[in-house]
């Protein structure tokens, strides 16, 4: 049977670089090397003609464990729930009230990046506590 060696994630979006730079912040991702000559990837893409502007953009774990996200362009927006999403684990091994502080947290946090609350699943003695969350596009995604 083969070995898994590596996995990417690839998420339909209007705008791959900006979704990128997104969970770059979100879970320390980074974004690759910036062309020669600029300053950042925003200066790069504003000096591409619009027929020319990036289809694709990708970030990356730093240590290379994680998976690659890999983020495309598509004509049409987001219609239903995503079938797959993302759990950022902001709580793992954490319980009670210590997890549900700590979620919350990190959902302030990636509230000023941009993502919006959805709803708090509150631990029922079963469960623990997890967050839902929406990214800039509407794309759903876990705290938990």
């Amino acid at each position: 049977m083969p070995t898994l060696r590596q996995l990417q994630i690839t998420i339909d979006c209007a705008e791959p670089a900006r979704l990128a730079a997104f969970w770059c912040e979100a879970v320390g991702y980074v974004l690759p090397p910036v062309p020669e000559d600029f300053a950042s990837w925003e200066e790069y893409h504003r000096s591409l003609p619009p027929e020319e502007q990036p289809a694709y953009f990708a970030c990356a774990d730093p240590t290379g464990v994680g998976p690659r996200l890999l983020f495309q362009r598509v004509p049409e927006g987001k219609t239903v729930k995503n079938r797959v999403h993302i759990d950022v684990r902001a709580g793992k091994g954490l319980v009670g009230e210590e997890r549900l502080a700590t979620l919350q947290g990190e959902q302030a946090r990636l509230e000023a990046l941009g993502a919006v609350h959805l709803w708090t699943q509150l631990a029922d003695g079963e469960e623990e506590s997890c967050v839902t969350m929406q990214g800039p596009e509407g794309n759903e995604f876990c705290l938990d």
